[in-house]
């Protein structure tokens, strides 16, 4: 290889203003002076025994005395030089630093190995191990180091903030550094007193940070100048940013810049490699054979004839004999450049640095057809990749044009099927994949940082979950999934990654820890035994598929609900009622811990948690506060409204108690129906207070808080404590209210899908708007009010536009449901936590707990007649066989008068009919057909008298269902 370029011999130093040729035989390495602003130390490497030859020079350009050689046992690969340091990497990956300032001083061996890149600075240097982890030493003033203070350090020390993040490339300025993954996220950090990190802004970072400018640019290439940097993108573009004191941005200016700007004069040729000097910037566009150089040039280092600054790219002047070769690589020092040309067409490009290894097909069929005899070989490569997360990583990419340049805030770049297939091959050999499995849970999953610099070192999260599919035996499913939870749980921004995943991965995740987490509860539930730390084991899996499933809720229901259920969690249920007292106490807190995670429960079974912690709160209270206190109301059907409210008023009461409801002059005794019975009367009576108290909207037929309050404002008080209290009592009140009510009381955001379902005409116009044509919608004459009040300040002034029509509309919402209601709604929300203490409330999703709330309509009458029991009677007796003929005759609404005589309310509970367990019991008496059948709402059974005939039973039966509200014999 012939090297073109100035260089000096001796102590003398020569300025030469065009290119010149060194003598024949003069060789360096390729990356010899690499790193520009290490520039003010000149080094030489002299064949393959080691020895190096140094001379030092002064930052200004001086002369700096006699050369000094320096011995190394084994090849050197390569060598960089800092202002008074130079650090040389042997072959065989071994590194070490000889300090210039120091005379005759020997090389420190720096006790590093398997370097693939080194970079260094003016007095600090960076390194790239062969596994993805950064090293930074030396000076650290500014920073530099990025190991987030500023203490100088002279021996290397991780930089934990890169931390698995698959890199490309590392580099060095004077006093900042940057690194480039495979992906083209750039990072930087240091010293950015002119913007050279490009952040825009000047001040200094002591950990590394990615330059949010450059996301998207697809940069393939990083170099540092003293104060001044440069990256080249895929497509050719070079962006430049920090000090342009010189010209050496290229901006045709000498203005610094604090954000990444393009060369504009570069514009139009695709650039293939660059460099940066300490204060000049040399670029190569391949096409046309030219190398471009900017910057500062009183030494003649842009080599276009010239010794003045130039802050345009402007060619330099190459010997035309050399216009046929190959460019390998253009390199700039402090005042001097050098280009390598190769006698025949070579690689021009800046792609030929060494990079970390990565999982592919040829390494893993390698894996899978050596002999036992090279079983030794396939361990150590298993353990060099699947130790570090940063070579899986960097595994797995999307393939493409721009493989590497992929990578945004919400995308992880992963050809997911690729990583699936790789882990199927894997799991054909048992053997290789339980030497994989034991690297990743011995070495792997500890060293992962619980901080990632970038989405690129999440990717880990995303692979590693195929290699939990292809593994066989349960223990080592839950071995590797108990882990691999523990590391992930710390990175809130996974639910980003996760939100991304196509439908099946996602499914697929659910599945997996679904699994775990129901193979662990049959566990816990058959042995009744555990581990002393069972709680944190079973709570990590739990809080992992928490999240899937907020991810999915929050994606717009990716897969459903019904993959998230825990079926496991019915058997406890079962359980509790057969087993002793000791696991009863374990099988508490166990579903005590679950219930923490609505996700994991069907509405049934939260139903089922609800009821359990009634009891838990009626108990508790009753043991520990007064006894004397009683949760009673005593009410005249004429005044229940009045009555009711005196008693909430004026009456202490335990609204952890069971509410018990006694009516003026009747006899029921209450053990749930007459409570029943109670609300549903107290729904049609706030109903009567429409114009005070509510808005009701004739399009839906549903009601909402009135915007002007015409009542007592505390009757919004009472109101929530008597819908907390009929839900905190099993009982169903409807009160018509919308679903946005129970989306406010779990704290959702209401939408314009809640104004459609209480207000479709307001809806629709709204959503006009957001659809009518763009020029439209300035003629619209729209302001920001809405019934006469402003949405924004100023609302009045401020016109509807093409523009912020959707500002609009979601203040419109936000007026209806928030804003004009905000007092109303706080007392209601206030009274109803007062009226169901009850937490396990916020379990239910809103339209769970509307269903539980207002009941179920949707009557399936057969399903009453298949679930009846009988006790005097048998299904086939002729008194029966006349009930159910009389019964399917009835109307609808006769129907619903029966089921209110049976239960109290006309409204189902969760789960419909088939939840209703009506019992006929024969009514004995003498002379039955003088008697009325009697039903027992507490309990749902009907007494039904042996009547001789069906046109007796029918009158009998439709005088009880049409004056049904009232308890007692008649």
């Amino acid at each position: 290889m012939e090297v073109k370029g100035t260089m000096e011999e001796g102590g003398e130093a020569t300025d030469e203003s065009k290119p010149g040729a060194l003598e024949e035989g003069q060789q360096l390495p390729d990356e010899a002076l690499q790193g520009g602003p290490a520039g003010d130390h000149r080094a030489r490497a002299r064949g393959p025994t080691g020895d190096c030859r140094t001379k030092a020079r002064g930052i200004k350009g001086e002369p700096g005395g006699r050369a000094e050689s320096f011995h190394l046992k084994g090849k050197i690969h390569t060598l960089h030089c800092g202002a008074c340091h130079v650090v040389v990497v042997t072959a065989k990956g071994k590194v070490y630093q000889l300090d210039c300032g120091q005379p005759k001083s020997n090389p420190r061996y720096l006790h590093l190995n398997k370097v693939v890149q080194v970079a260094c600075g003016d007095n600090h240097s960076v390194l790239l191990r062969q596994d993805g982890q950064i090293f930074t030493w030396g000076c650290n003033s500014s920073g530099q180091l990025g190991l987030g203070n500023r203490e100088p350090s002279k021996m290397p020390q991780s930089l934990l903030g890169l931390a698995g993040i698959p890199l490309a490339q590392i580099a060095a300025g004077g006093d900042h550094s940057l690194a480039l993954s495979v992906s083209g996220a750039v990072f930087s950090w240091g010293s950015n007193r002119r913007g050279q990190l490009g952040l825009g802004d000047v001040t200094d970072r002591d950990r590394p940070v990615p330059v949010r400018s450059l996301h998207g640019k697809k940069t393939i290439y990083i170099s540092c100048g003293g104060e001044h940097t440069a990256t080249l993108t895929q497509g050719g573009l070079v962006f430049t940013f920090g000090s342009g004191e010189f010209g050496q941005l290229g901006h045709n200016s000498d203005r610094d810049e604090l954000h990444p700007r393009l060369v504009a004069e570069l514009w139009g040729a695709p650039v293939t490699q660059i460099a940066c000097g300490r204060y000049h910037t040399l670029t190569y566009v391949t096409s046309l054979k030219t190398i471009y150089a900017f910057g500062h040039g009183q030494q003649g280092q842009l080599g276009n004839g010239l010794t003045t600054d130039q802050n345009i790219p402007l060619p330099v002047h190459l010997p035309t004999e050399h216009r046929e070769c190959g460019l390998r690589r253009i390199l700039a020092g402090e005042n001097q450049c050098f280009a390598l040309w190769c006698p025949a067409q070579g690689p021009e490009n800046c792609s030929t640095l060494e990079g970390i290894p990565t999982i592919d097909d040829k390494t893993v069929n390698n894996w899978l057809s050596r002999c036992d005899s090279e079983s030794r070989k396939t361990k150590k490569e298993i353990t060099q990749l699947f130790s570090s997360a940063s070579c899986i990583n960097g595994s797995f990419l999307r393939q493409g044009h721009d493989r590497f340049c992929r990578t945004r805030p919400k995308t992880s770049s992963l050809d997911l099927s690729l990583a699936r297939q790789t882990f199927e091959k894997l799991g054909r050999n048992e053997e290789v994949l339980m030497q994989v499995l034991s690297v990743v849970l011995k070495n792997l999953l500890p060293s992962l940082s619980t901080v990632a610099a970038d989405v690129e070192g999440l990717r880990v999260y995303l692979i590693l979950p195929e290699l939990i599919r292809v593994l066989r035996t349960q223990q080592n499913i839950r071995d590797l999934s108990l882990a691999f939870a523990e590391a992930v749980l710390p990175h809130v921004d996974m639910a980003v990654l996760w939100s991304e995943l196509p439908f099946n991965f996602f499914k697929d995740l659910v599945k997996i820890f679904r699994s775990v987490l129901s193979a662990f509860l049959h566990e816990m539930r058959t042995e009744c035994t555990g581990d002393s730390d069972w709680k944190l084991k079973l709570e990590n899996i739990a809080i992992l598929l928490h999240r899937l499933s907020e991810v999915n809720l929050r994606s717009g229901r990716k897969i459903d609900e019904s993959n998230f259920y825990i079926s496991e969690i019915k058997l406890y249920f079962r359980d509790l009622q057969e087993q002793s007292l000791r696991n009863k106490v374990l099988f508490m807190k166990i579903l005590n811990l679950l219930s923490q995670y609505p996700a994991f429960f069907d509405m049934e079974s939260k139903c089922v948690i609800f009821k359990i912690n009634f009891w838990i709160n009626f108990f508790e209270r009753e043991a520990s506060e007064n006894p004397f206190e009683q949760n009673s109301l005593y009410v005249n059907r004429k005044s229940l409204l009045a009555d009711t409210l005196h008693h909430l008023r004026n009456v202490s009461r335990n609204f952890c108690l069971p509410l018990q409801v006694k009516f003026h002059e009747e006899d029921g005794v209450d053990h749930g129906g007459v409570s029943q019975e109670f609300f549903s009367i107290l729904g049609r009576e706030f109903h009567s207070m429409r114009p005070h108290m509510f808005e009701f909207f004739e399009d839906s037929r549903l009601v909402w808080f009135t915007s002007e309050v015409q009542c007592d404002p505390d009757l919004f008080l009472w109101l929530g404590v008597l819908c907390g209290m009929a839900l905190y009592n099993f009982c169903i009140i409807n009160f018509h209210f919308p679903l946005v009510l129970f989306k406010k009381l779990l704290s959702h955001k209401p939408t314009l899908k809640d104004l459609e379902d209480l207000s479709p005409v307001e809806a629709r116009s709204l959503n006009e708007v957001l659809k009518e044509e763009e020029d439209f919608v300035d003629q619209l004459d729209l302001d920001f009010t809405a019934k006469g009040h402003e949405l924004v300040p100023n609302g009045r002034e401020k016109l509807v536009t093409k523009f912020n029509r959707c500002e609009y509309v979601d203040a419109y919402v936000n007026y209806v449901f928030n804003v004009s209601v905000k007092q109303q709604f706080s007392a209601f929300a206030e009274g109803f936590s007062r009226g169901c203490p009850n937490e396990k409330w916020k379990m239910f999703v809103p339209e769970e707990l509307l269903a539980v709330f207002t009941g179920n309509v949707n009557y399936e009458w057969e399903e009453l007649r298949k679930n009846a029991t009988y006790k005097g009677y048998s299904a086939d007796h002729e008194n029966i066989q006349r009930f159910w003929s009389v019964f399917a005759e009835l109307s609808e609404q006769q129907k619903k008068n029966f089921l209110s005589f049976m239960t109290g309310s006309d409204r189902l509970p969760v789960g419909g009919l088939s939840k209703v367990c009506l019992e006929i019991v024969k009514y004995n008496k003498e002379g039955p057909d003088d008697y009325y059948p009697v039903a027992n709402t507490c309990y749902r059974v009907l007494h039904l008298p042996n009547y001789s005939n069906m046109e007796t039973l029918r009158e009998k039966l439709l005088h009880a269902i049409q004056f049904y509200e009232e308890f007692g014999e008649r």
